[in-house]
């Protein structure tokens, strides 16, 4: 059986697991994996304290089970290997990963793959804001890699994002793409407003042809366009993996607007016909 943290109960202080690295734990023995130090609030306690551990991760993977909704910095810098979380996530879900796959079956907090370079996270439930997200003070968000969020998801989507694919499956929030670089954005529930503030390379596309805002005015519009090639493709994908697709999503067309004009203005924005 794979490695498997069962937390004991519910904590209503953050507890920091980015010492618990797959690549390390497949070699420790239990008694090593319960020893190691991890952050809740301003100490450092053995994560026997708050974890049942049992299994192995020769097989390379790992799997926290319990309402880790608190618990934070799962899988970050994640390289390879899978991590599947059978509940909730906390903040800086597989932040910093270059590799590998992260499994949430229920909802995780902020920061969702922040700055990561590369792998795949897929939330089945609802993330926070900043997903795929430059931390603040930096220059580059996600720079490669996937996010997929089956349901909501807050602002600031992509902040930053410089290579990748975010897929957000309901509602999104405000600004998404603010500051992007280069990527693919693609949302397929009701929006929030200001899409693709700063927007120097890459897509932003609303899927449903329904709740789309208005585009800003330092874009400007590039008519009617039937569906990309590269939108089928990312589409297919998507629905290989079971990601949840709205109806018609296949034979529909987009409207373009090309911008952001305060910037290079080689980035896109792409919102479905009704």
């Amino acid at each position: 059986m794979p490695l498997t943290l069962q937390l004991r109960q519910a904590s209503s202080i953050p507890i920091e697991v980015d010492s618990i690295q797959l690549e390390t734990v497949r070699t420790q023995s239990l008694d090593e994996i319960n020893s190691t130090l991890v952050q809740c609030g301003n100490r450092q306690h053995p994560l026997s304290d708050f974890f049942d551990v049992t299994g192995s991760a020769e097989d390379n993977e790992l799997v926290f089970l319990g309402d880790c909704s608190k618990v934070k910095l799962i899988g970050t810098k994640l390289s390879s290997g899978r991590i599947r979380v059978e509940g909730n996530a906390g903040m800086h879900l597989g932040a910093e990963m270059t590799g590998g796959e992260i499994i949430v079956m229920g909802n995780a907090a902020d920061w969702v793959g922040a700055e990561m370079h590369g792998g795949r996270i897929e939330v089945r439930g609802n993330a926070g804001h900043l997903v795929g997200a430059v931390y603040r003070g930096g220059f580059k968000g996600m720079t490669g890699g996937e996010i997929l969020i089956h349901g909501d998801a807050g602002n600031e989507i992509g902040h930053g994002m410089r290579r990748g694919l975010i897929a957000i499956g309901g509602k999104s929030g405000d600004v998404p793409g603010v500051n992007m670089i280069a990527g693919t954005i693609l949302l397929f529930g009701e929006a929030g407003i200001r899409p693709a503030p700063n927007l120097k390379r890459g897509t932003v596309a609303y899927m449903d042809g329904i709740s789309a805002p208005d585009v800003l005015p330092s874009f400007k519009s590039a008519g009617e366009v039937h569906q990309p090639t590269w939108l089928a493709i990312y589409l297919r994908h998507l629905k290989q993996h079971g990601f949840p697709l709205p109806e018609g999503v296949f034979g529909a067309s987009y409207r373009s607007y090309r911008g952001d004009f305060l910037e290079l203005g080689k980035g896109e924005v792409l919102v479905r016909c009704a």
